[in-house]
């Protein structure tokens, strides 16, 4: 198979520091050509990572014939416009996480998907760890018995005025930037999008971003879910989904170092409810380097796992309702 060639909208940290060097690793991908407003940074960072092709705006590597796909981490409100563009240039687009603003904007990346007949997908590399593909094989064999709840934690310290997630006109905010992950893992273990939402959020008053918010999601039928996501507060993550039978616990479910051993722990179901009856550890994985080889394969139309833009719409919807919920004080649909 020849490697699919990319081109990257940016010098964003995400690109230059985890997702670049994870596609520079795989032979289905080859990393063509960067882009950035600013020239000079973009021969910096090509220099750098030994990206052959660099470009001055963002339209020239769009034009690129030799491009087949774009990787988009630009700031959260610059996500459905540039992919929009790369789409009507013909190329297919893996853009970071939210891939949108609203779910309303989703429709439009649909429209222009169809439109051009490209692949657009939403960058959640969670999903394509081993680990996930297992708790989910676990789930479908019973080894909690009925889902009843799920609890999601993920919280950082970032106080940088100048940072883009503390930018309250551009999606900055801890919703869009970690919860989105709680939500997207969440709705995979349930296979299901919530019926109803509701949250109490705390809004930095120097940003004007949300900095933390606890919520509560209704999958209907006594399932609920829990999820915290901060980012004025110590570093954590956690995972844990609990049954009519057993727990299992995934001790770091969403960003993790390529060399990190992951582990999941499956319960005794025992007083006094702590107890581990087994632990599964996990070889190393690059998550960047599975995402970007995934959506690579499926370019090249291998039969790998799909999740369309009709799984980041109803990603959209749960944060649609959060923030709506955050304003009234209520329970609110997810529609």
């Amino acid at each position: 198979m020849d490697p699919v060639k990319w081109g990257v909208l940016s010098t964003a940290k995400i690109a230059r520091e985890r997702v670049i060097p994870s596609m520079q690793k795989s032979p289905l991908c080859r990393v063509h050509a960067i882009a950035s407003r600013d020239l000079e940074k973009a021969n910096l960072i090509g220099d750098s990572l030994g990206i052959d092709k660099r470009y001055g705006n963002y339209e020239q590597l769009l034009n690129d014939p030799e491009i087949e796909a774009i990787y988009n981490p630009l700031p959260n409100h610059l996500h459905v416009p540039w992919s929009i563009h790369a789409a009507n240039a013909g190329k297919h687009v893996l853009c970071e996480k939210p891939i949108s603003l609203n779910a309303n904007e989703v429709g439009h990346l649909i429209r222009a998907r169809d439109t051009n007949k490209v692949l657009i997908e939403e960058a959640f590399m969670p999903r394509h760890h081993p680990q996930w593909k297992r708790v989910r094989t676990l789930l479908q064999e019973g080894a909690v018995g009925e889902i009843r709840a799920v609890q999601a934690a993920f919280s950082y310290h970032n106080i940088n005025p100048s940072d883009v997630r503390n930018q309250s006109d551009i999606g900055g905010g801890g919703l869009y930037d970690i919860g989105s992950y709680c939500i997207a893992l969440t709705r995979f273990v349930f296979d299901q999008t919530p019926l109803r939402v509701t949250t109490t959020m705390d809004v930095d008053s120097s940003f004007g971003v949300d900095r933390l918010s606890s919520a509560i999601l209704d999958f209907g039928e006594g399932r609920h879910s829990t999820l915290i996501c901060g980012t004025q507060m110590a570093r954590h993550q956690g995972f844990v989904i609990v049954g009519t039978k057993n727990w299992i616990r995934i001790n770091c479910p969403f960003a993790m170092p390529d060399d990190w051993k992951a582990t999941i722990d499956i319960g005794e179901n025992t007083f006094p409810g702590a107890s581990v009856a087994k632990s599964e550890i996990f070889p190393e994985s690059d998550q960047y380097l599975l995402q970007s080889q995934n959506f690579a394969a499926k370019i090249r139309n291998e039969e790998k796992e799909d999740y369309p833009l009709e799984d980041a719409l109803e990603n959209m919807k749960v944060i649609d309702a959060l923030f709506r919920a955050a304003q009234t004080a209520k329970w609110e649909p997810v529609t």
